[in-house]
């Protein structure tokens, strides 16, 4: 696949078709896209007890190089209840229907008939409409501004540790006036939170793991549930999870943030195996935990390989903006361990996946650490024999 960009603004994706397609025939495209911050709140302000409003907005018309024959657009609000819809004018010469209908919560645009090539940039500035859909949405809008996740693997330990570093931001109506504790026990008393405060938030975490932990800038979070589920096997299918009930140290309303720390330990042998043939350790990591309904904008992933790995090999699910490998350093270590760094921007629910990694581990490099342990031990038993034999004493 292709990408040309347009002097419209608009971006083409050449697709190759694996037969060729003759005269007359057809064949069915089906293309996905994911749009980020495509919505924003409105109005911007709310109170704490005030509900929560979004407006999406977009192109009318779907641009292609070709002509259309027929377009329709159909767009799915979360909720049925639909403030107000942009109605398209002066689009006559598309349709002399209705431009747009409304069905319980879908609103469709179209159908428009014989529509020219709309890529170009004379139909853009002649043709082209904005359409905005204005809307009640029931649930907190999160993102992540920033993640940091850092995954070590130890052999000695058999032991994977993953550790999330999350900057979290609510992106809801910005709160208007203060924020006053006694209306948000009210509200909870009575079940009737605002929409747009996030007081918990559950993750789906891989099973197996243990030792899981959650704190902030200000210590250890103990307001959290963890209910673990047994390791599955690897290559088989399984939709286990252990679930993370979340609850942050206070309510996050619109526009306020909350960063922290998020971290668990596995068993290797759940995402590592042995490759006989070439000789190689084979890790799966995973690219990051899903956090309901945000997107990641920027993430950046390291992954610390075994001291004395060589022949370093890494596959990631999708191309990353950057990518390095660089040395880290940590207590106990003589040179180093490898460490594979991947930075990522607007992550979404789609970005799910695994970063595979190949390495060799020479038998010497499984001995540096037992021998560091050793050398550390024995120089401060020499230390303490040689301090005992020695007289400081000024006077005898």
């Amino acid at each position: 696949m292709t990408r040309i960009t347009f002097c419209s603004g608009a971006h083409l994706y050449a697709v190759e078709f694996p037969q060729t397609l003759k005269a007359n025939a057809s064949a069915n495209l089906i293309i996905e896209t994911v749009q980020t911050h495509a919505t924003y709140p409105w109005p911007q302000e709310a109170f704490q007890k005030d509900g929560q409003s979004l407006k999406y907005e977009a192109d009318l018309f779907v641009l292609s190089p070709y002509p259309t024959v027929v377009q329709r657009t159909k767009i799915r609000s979360s909720s049925p209840q639909i403030h107000s819809y942009t109605t398209p004018e002066d689009i006559e010469a598309f349709t002399l229907e209705s431009p747009v209908t409304k069905s319980g919560s879908t609103l469709t645009y179209g159908p428009y008939n014989n529509i020219p090539t709309s890529s170009t940039e004379d139909f853009v500035q002649t043709n082209q409409k904005r359409i905005a859909v204005h809307y009640t949405y029931d649930a907190p809008v999160l993102e992540v501004t920033k993640l940091e996740r850092a995954a070590e693997i130890s052999h000695w330990g058999a032991n994977l540790n993953i550790q999330d570093n999350i900057w979290l931001r609510n992106a809801g109506p910005r709160l208007k006036g203060h924020f006053s504790r006694l209306e948000f026990q009210t509200q909870n008393y009575f079940g009737r939170s605002a929409p747009h405060t996030l007081t918990s938030i559950s993750l789906a975490l891989p099973p197996g793991i243990h030792d899981v932990y959650f704190y902030d800038l200000n210590g250890n979070v103990s307001t959290s549930r963890f209910r673990p589920a047994p390791s599955v096997p690897k290559g088989s299918q399984s939709n286990q999870h252990s679930i993370l009930e979340m609850r942050p140290r206070y309510p996050m309303l619109g526009g306020w943030n909350y960063s922290f720390t998020l971290g668990w330990d596995s068993p290797l042998e759940d995402y590592a195996g042995w490759q006989k043939e070439s000789g190689k350790y084979l890790v799966g990591i995973p690219v990051q935990t899903l956090m309901p309904s945000a997107v990641v904008d920027e993430a950046e992933i390291k992954i610390i390989l075994p001291e004395g790995a060589t022949d370093v090999a890494f596959h990631p699910p999708f191309p990353a903006v950057m990518n390095s490998i660089s040395n880290h350093i940590t207590y106990l270590d003589t040179m180093g361990r490898p460490t594979i760094k991947l930075q990522y921007q607007q992550l979404t629910d789609r970005h799910v996946g695994t970063i595979y990694v190949e390495y060799r581990v020479p038998f010497s490099a499984h001995l540096k650490k037992p021998l560091a342990v050793s050398t550390a031990f024995m120089s401060l038993f020499a230390l303490a024999f040689a301090w005992k034999r020695v007289d400081t004493r000024i006077h005898k």
